[in-house]
């Protein structure tokens, strides 16, 4: 694009005022204590929580990787966004055992629930794991967004992609320091209504630039508008086939997509991350009782499925307008001269249509959207990280810290975390290929969590013995994946023998090396569990549903109502209504 205009630039200058002044207020309003700070006092509303879980779960990340997948597959990775389920999972199963244990942190639930040691191998493993997915993942596709909208900037030998990262991960820091949970909440509940607003004026003008949206479906095709078309064999002597094979897979969403990987594979990494990942359930233990926290998880999961109508869509909209070339400039972005659309240049399509289809002004609220997806996602790591560190392991080894000195040590975490996001601009500005490495990271630490939390809560037979052989074998599996991967992903010209175990390993599918992931940790956290001694169920009262008393039974069913009945049932409605419409 040419350069945002001064009015672009006053919007853009104003959202900044109105986050740091809410950021103000808030930390005005704070207390000197652990609870204040990492949980917001435990005074969020429902729709601060469901805002504040949407904001941090839609980074760049999305703008930039969703809206690409939506140029070059159409409607295919919908089918991730349609998990918005998963919240009601986590605010009619999950959220009861939660609330009443009042806990800080997710490992810290699973020390009430099974043991010290299995909260100390979680809180190692999330911590690492944020430092490497979330920040980096976040900072890369923001830098891309920078780079787009903001080609020609440059100060002091620095890029846009580097002025960009640094000024919002310092401007994010500031007040996730200062104010802690409460500061990023009500921030990002702003930054919620801005990123939808913005979003769906890039839908509404793109689509006005298009010609309408039957014009979309023309131009795009039923092939694009149909979620269950990949699903289609082209045949079927390989339509399970785990291993990568050229030339012989049959059922697929792209080249890393296969269907069967899909179905069983996305609930497991769906149900993990929305219920009981800490970037996203401490929004909901800073509710101050189990009705805020069930119906905030509600309002997130109809936010859940605007990503589908506002990401995904628009990227469609800007294959459709660079195919049929009526934005010329587009056309050469995405397809570079040639007559096929360039797959790795897909991840500039939202930018692209911020760019060219969005009048003067209009542009400056989007990109204060795009500005707040970055920053929201990044404060929630932030966040997170910090919480994880000061409960789980400073306040253990000082049991005796005072609430000064947690909210104290949470900063200096929150402080370094931002260094760090600092430190890794460079390596990821560099990395081709990182992002899309990093995203099937997840899939490979996602399944041992996944089991020893679902398993725990409802079978109340199964022990600290089965939960830490469980995360241990599992942990050491996706580690043998990731040091069997990186290598071949990164070194050039790096292969493995054909047939050789190690290249059986680098090329069977994530999804297929994940399910074996959960099949193995369900096997062995059954088996050391009815092998060794039962758990003293007195002490994990309340925290499986065979040891929850009758008192908290009727508590939990005392906070809710037919409305929230009604709102889920429409959430589910809803989930089905788009499954149907997009079938072709």
């Amino acid at each position: 694009m040419s350069s945002i205009h001064f009015v672009d630039w006053m919007v853009i200058v104003g959202y900044f005022l109105i986050i740091l002044g809410i950021a103000w207020w808030v930390i005005k309003k704070r207390e000197d204590t652990s609870t204040d700070y990492f949980l917001a006092g435990r005074h969020l509303g429902w729709f601060i929580v469901g805002a504040s879980i949407f904001a941090s779960n839609i980074g760049s990340e999305h703008l930039v990787g969703l809206a690409g997948s939506g140029a070059t597959d159409g409607v295919a990775m919908a089918h991730y966004e349609l998990h918005a389920w998963c919240l009601l999972v986590l605010g009619w199963i999950m959220a009861p055992f939660y609330m009443r244990s009042k806990v800080f942190t997710m490992p810290e639930f699973l020390e009430r629930r099974f043991s010290p040691a299995a909260r100390t191998v979680l809180s190692v493993i999330s911590l690492i794991a944020y430092v490497l997915t979330k920040i980096a993942v976040g900072i890369f596709a923001g830098g891309i967004v920078f780079s787009v909208l903001l080609p020609d900037m440059n100060f002091l030998g620095m890029d846009s992609f580097w002025l960009g990262s640094i000024l919002v991960i310092i401007l994010t820091g500031i007040y996730t320091i200062l104010g802690g949970l409460r500061a990023v909440a009500y921030t990002e509940a702003l930054q919620t209504i801005i990123l939808i607003f913005g979003s769906i004026l890039v839908t509404i003008f793109g689509l006005k630039a298009l010609g309408g949206w039957e014009e979309l479906r023309t131009i795009a095709g039923s092939d694009m508008f149909n979620l269950w078309k990949p699903l289609v064999p082209a045949g079927v002597e390989s339509t399970w086939a785990p291993v990568k094979e050229a030339g012989r897979m049959a059922w697929y969403f792209n080249d890393n997509y296969p269907w069967l990987g899909m179905l069983f594979c996305a609930p497991i990494i769906g149900l993990w991350y929305w219920t009981t990942d800490q970037y996203i359930v401490q929004r909901m233990l800073g509710a101050p009782n189990e009705t805020e926290a069930r119906r905030g998880s509600i309002a997130a999961a109809f936010l859940k499925l605007l990503p589908v109508l506002i990401f995904i869509i628009p990227g469609m909209i800007a294959f459709a307008l660079a195919s049929s070339g009526k934005i010329p400039t587009m056309q050469a972005e995405l397809y570079g001269g040639g007559s096929e659309l360039i797959r790795d240049n897909a991840q500039k399509a939202f930018p692209l249509l911020v760019a060219h289809v969005l009048p003067i002004g209009v542009r400056g609220i989007v990109v204060a959207g795009l500005l707040a997806a970055l920053m929201s996602s990044l404060a929630g790591v932030f966040n997170a990280s910090s919480t994880l560190f000061t409960m789980d392991f400073y306040s253990r080894l000082r049991p005796n810290s005072t609430q000064h000195q947690l909210v104290w040590t949470g900063r200096v975490v929150t402080t370094i975390m931002v260094l760090i996001g600092l430190l890794w601009i460079p390596v990821i500005q560099g990395g081709k290929g990182l992002y899309d490495y990093l995203q099937g990271v997840q899939s490979y630490l996602a399944p041992p969590i996944f089991v020893v939390f679902f398993l725990g809560v409802f079978n109340k037979r199964l022990n600290a013995k089965g939960c830490l052989s469980a995360l241990i074998v599992g942990f050491i599996m996706g580690l043998i994946r990731l040091a069997v991967d990186t290598p071949a992903k990164f070194i050039t010209g790096f292969s493995y023998t054909e047939g050789s175990l190690l290249w059986i390993i680098n090329s069977t599918f994530f999804q297929y090396y994940s399910l074996l992931i959960f099949a193995v940790c369900v096997i062995v956290m059954l088996a050391v569990s009815y092998a060794t001694e039962q758990p003293d169920y007195d002490k994990i009262n309340g925290l499986t549903y065979g040891t929850t008393s009758k008192g908290d039974k009727e508590a939990s069913k005392a906070s809710w109502t037919k409305w929230d009945v009604m709102t889920s049932g429409l959430v589910i409605a809803l989930i089905i209504a788009m499954y149907i419409y997009f079938s072709g």
